[in-house]
């Protein structure tokens, strides 16, 4: 964005802020986002008044321990062999991570689709192959394809361990859950490009909360910020798409059409804001050959325990921020993740980690 364009946007922000005439906090709930707006700079040119908050939506951050805790114990289960994206690997569950299984012996691989696991389990036919179905609406309709296609080819060892969620549930909980004020949220880019922006609209509608689908470069934040702004100032409640060049209002039918054939909605845990009702993706009944979950019906794990002082569940629903954990920078690290947000690189505790160094910085910028 011209830097002419960009003065003028910052300008109106300015004028929106003082027109509000109190403090707004806008959520991001995307991980791309998140890590955008900490790398361009996008706190430090907003007016004290205006607060991005960061939500939950990093796949692998989510993702509660009990399905780790199951990950790792089918990895451990003999002539199995586990798939998963290389976030996963790290991610501390209840008593282990995936990289501590496969350290002690367990085949588990990192792959970069669900397609390449699908390659695994042809390579491997006396075995069974587990994909580890991780990711929001961006990433499940290629699982979905792989599921239809091992279906179509017979491939009867290749198996699913789901754990897709959608997004719009998860912004709803939020705001049913009473805990912040959200002032408008900030719609994630990916997501959106398959589901369209129809999705939200219950959330202005039940809610009175407006949305924008933003983009991910410096200018589109800024526009975004300037678009919610706008509505509270208006008073209107509306979604909006500023990410126009990728997203529109019906998404993509066939991505759409490809989830609907293969899953259906379930209740879904979600790590620091609970069950929430029909957030997660199921495999449907005619692909239960592929679901992994039917394979290991017998297996019993402990039941799962959070690692104590980790606040990474608060981070998740925008009420604290990594600051003040009092593991943060101590002893949970990129090098050596205590919680799940540390981990990836979309997590909230990963971006204050790397493109923060005060800590009372970070503190004044949550309020």
């Amino acid at each position: 964005m011209a830097n002419e364009a960009s003065r003028q946007l910052r300008d109106e922000i300015q004028e929106l802020a003082r027109r509000a005439d109190r403090s707004l906090a806008f959520m991001e709930v995307c991980g791309t986002h998140t890590m955008a707006a900490f790398r361009s700079g996008l706190r430090s040119v907003l007016p004290p008044s205006i607060r991005l908050l960061s939500g939950p939506g990093c796949p692998v951050c989510v993702t509660d321990n009990a399905f780790i805790d199951l990950a790792v114990a089918v990895a451990d289960t003999p002539g199995v062999s586990v798939a998963t994206f290389g976030d996963m690997l790290r991610v501390p569950g209840s008593f282990a991570s995936l990289e501590q299984a496969r350290a002690a012996g367990a085949d588990v691989r990192v792959v970069y689709s669900a397609a390449d696991a699908l390659k695994m389990a042809e390579a491997l036919p006396s075995r069974r192959t587990v994909f580890l179905g991780i990711g929001f609406e961006t990433t499940a309709p290629g699982t979905a394809w792989t599921i239809e296609e091992a279906a179509r080819r017979g491939i009867a060892n290749f198996g699913v361990l789901c754990a897709h969620k959608t997004m719009p549930g998860a912004m709803a909980a939020l705001l049913a859950g009473g805990e912040l004020r959200i002032d408008g949220f900030l719609c994630p880019g990916h997501v959106s490009a398959v589901i369209g922006s129809e999705p939200y609209e219950f959330i202005c509608r039940d809610y009175a909360v407006p949305c924008v689908v933003a983009g991910f470069e410096p200018g589109d934040l800024l526009e975004a910020v300037a678009a919610l702004a706008r509505q509270v100032c208006e008073g209107r409640a509306e979604v909006e798409i500023q990410y126009s060049r990728s997203v529109q209002p019906e998404g993509n039918p066939a991505a759409r059409t490809q989830l609907e054939r293969v899953f259906e909605p379930c209740d879904v845990p979600w790590r620091g804001l609970g069950t929430i009702p029909g957030s997660g993706l199921r495999i449907r009944n005619e692909f239960r050959k592929h679901d992994a979950a039917t394979w290991f019906e017998g297996i019993e794990t402990p039941p799962p325990r959070e690692h104590p002082g980790c606040i990474c569940g608060d981070v998740l629903r925008g009420l604290r921020v990594p600051p003040d954990c009092p593991l943060f920078r101590r002893q949970c690290t990129p090098a050596s993740p205590v919680g799940a947000c540390m981990v990836s690189s979309e997590g909230t505790c990963a971006a204050y980690f790397r493109y923060t160094a005060a800590s009372r910085e970070e503190n004044n910028l949550h309020g």
